[in-house]
This record gives structure tokens, sequence and C-alpha cells, in this order.
């Protein structure tokens, strides 16, 4: 049988455990639904080198049924070439279980950089489309299943599935202040820039409100969505709205349907390269207004390891029993 459809097994992997969040260990529940969390890689030459003895240790995790890239396939100062893309594609498709990319910024914003090639961005994105989303509404992966998308919006790659009664969502939200950073020789957003930001911005918010509408519906547990943009970056100590206006609308949205759900939503992000989990609407939090938002209690964000500094996997498990839903690990890359 397929590994994602067997019962998973129970481990006794003393000393793997690097860090946790809440609850992970010591519940003897793992018999839940299992995820695995990468982002952020690979990032430069021993990385790309490497990159497929991560996706095999990742594979030989017999409680790992699925796998979500959370974008940044490429360092921001590398080139956006054609060969780069189906390279990444070919590793992805050595991925057993069914496997979510959520587009980053380094492979197609950021592709205006001389040291990126000089690209338009827009035409990047577009090629990123045709490599990886060439099957809508199917993930990746050597075993791939149907998911939910917006290709018949232009954006197949917003998409949404339900496992373990939670709805879980992947939504096009990249760094750059979402895309609105202006290109190289420009002082602001060209006009087709802001175009697509609007386009691929209301699509985001039309996905989060049909992802918690089928919370609602189904009574599920838990919300998770999955994005490459670090929208808190913890390491701003001063934010700036002019720095971060394009993600307002999205958090406003995220903030308004998790209060009306009630339940635990998840957020996962990569961008800012180092683990952390917080909750980042929490009362007192310096991000409610900047982003015009009240206080979200039950909005817990998780940052995963990238860039140079990466050596983990976030390994997720959905609990079938008990108050916390979601519990995760931090699983060290294999040596040698």
């Amino acid at each position: 049988m397929r590994k994602w459809q067997r019962t998973m097994l129970v481990l006794a992997a003393a000393g793997s455990l690097a860090a946790a969040g809440p609850a992970a260990a010591g519940t003897g529940d793992h018999d839940g639904h299992v995820f695995a969390v990468i982002g952020d890689i690979p990032y430069g030459d021993a990385q790309i080198a490497n990159f497929p003895k991560v996706i095999a240790q990742i594979n030989a995790d017999p409680r790992v049924q699925w796998v979500d890239h959370l974008g940044d396939i490429k360092s921001g100062s590398s080139l956006c070439t054609d060969d780069y893309l189906a390279m990444i594609r070919s590793d992805f498709d050595r991925f057993a279980d069914p496997f979510v990319y959520t587009i980053g910024d380094n492979e197609w914003t950021d592709c205006h950089r001389a040291n990126n090639g000089g690209y338009n961005p827009l035409e990047r994105l577009a090629a990123l489309r045709k490599v990886f989303f060439g099957q809508p509404g199917r993930t990746l992966g050597q075993h791939p299943v149907r998911v939910r998308s917006q290709a018949d919006q232009g954006i197949p790659e917003n998409v949404r599935w339900e496992r373990a009664d939670v709805q879980f969502s992947a939504v096009h939200i990249v760094g750059s202040d979402n895309s609105l950073l202006p290109w190289t020789g420009q002082t602001a957003p060209t006009p087709e820039q802001t175009a697509e930001v609007l386009g691929r911005t209301s699509a985001v918010i039309q996905q989060i409100h049909e992802t918690f509408a089928d919370a609602r519906d189904h009574h599920s547990k838990a919300v998770v969505l999955f994005t490459q943009a670090d929208m808190f970056d913890p390491t701003v100590a001063v934010p700036s709205f002019a720095d971060l206006y394009g993600f307002q609308p999205i958090v406003a949205a995220i903030a308004r349907e998790s209060v009306a759900f009630g339940r635990p939503v998840y957020l996962f992000n990569g961008d800012s390269h180092v683990y952390n989990s917080d909750n980042p609407l929490a009362a007192g939090s310096k991000w409610l207004a900047l982003y015009q938002v009240g206080p979200v209690g039950n909005l817990a964000r998780i940052t995963v390891d990238g860039s140079t500094g990466v050596n983990d996997y976030l390994r997720v498990t959905v609990h079938p029993r008990g108050g916390q839903v979601l519990s995760w690990e931090r699983i060290p890359f294999a040596t040698g």
C-alpha cells in the first residue's frame, strides 16, 4: 500500500527531537495525520547537491503522509533560469507522498535583480505555473491526490484540502511586500505589477474565506494555512506600514475569520528563515495597530528554518484526541 495510506507506526526516535511545538512530546498520541513542512530550500550549491538526500530522508520517515514546501526554492541572489526550475521540478517528483509547493518570492518576484538575471517577474511567474502546476487540482509527488484549486482564476498554486477533520489551505503570499517592492529601475510598482498583486490578493482572500466556510460547515477541529511570506517578522523591531501594506487586507481577512471560527488556527510560513512559534496577533502585539486589527487569541504562527542555516524539517501531527490539535517536531537532517 502507499505509505501515505498506511496506518502510521510509532517510532522510538530517541535524540531526534531538536525542538518541539506545544504538546509535541510525551502525549503518546501519534496515530493522527502527519505531515512534513520545509521552506527556503535549497539555497546554494551545497544544498542543491544535498536536496535529493533531504527528500530521501523525508520519504523514509514512515509517519509522514504529506509534504508542504513553503516556497523560495533558490536564494535571492541566484539566477532564475528555466533549467533551474526544471531541475527543482525533477527533485520534487522524487517525493513519495502527496506534495504541495507554495510559491516564494525568490523564484519570481525578485528575479528583476541583476544577479538573478534581470528577468521580468511576471514572465517568471508564468514559467513557474507552467513547470509546477501543469496539472491543476492535483498535488505533486509520486502519488498525487486531488485538491481544490483556483486554476479557473489563473492561480493554480492556491489549493486547499481536508485531512483528519482539519481544513488546509496553501495561498500565494510572498515577501517583498507581497511583490509590491519596486523592480530594478523603478521608484514605484508598475501598473502591470500592481494589477497582478491586486488580482492575486483578491483570490487569496477569497480562498481564505472559503477555507473557513468549509471549516464551519464541516465542524472542523482547526484551520491550517501555508504561505511563504512572514507577515509578522520578529526581527523587525519597529514595523513600518509603508514596507508591509501589501499584507494588510490579507491579515485583516485571517484575523476576522479566525475570531469568527473560534477554534485553533495555525499559520505556517517561511521567509524569515529562523524557527519561531508565537501568537502574532495576541493582545498587546505591535502588529495589531500596524495591520488595523483587533486581538486574535486563537491564531498560532510557526516559521520553519530556512536559507543557509536550514538543518531540519518540521514534522507535524494532527492529534485525533485531546485539546491540542497540532504538535510539531524539528527533525534534523541526516549527516554524511
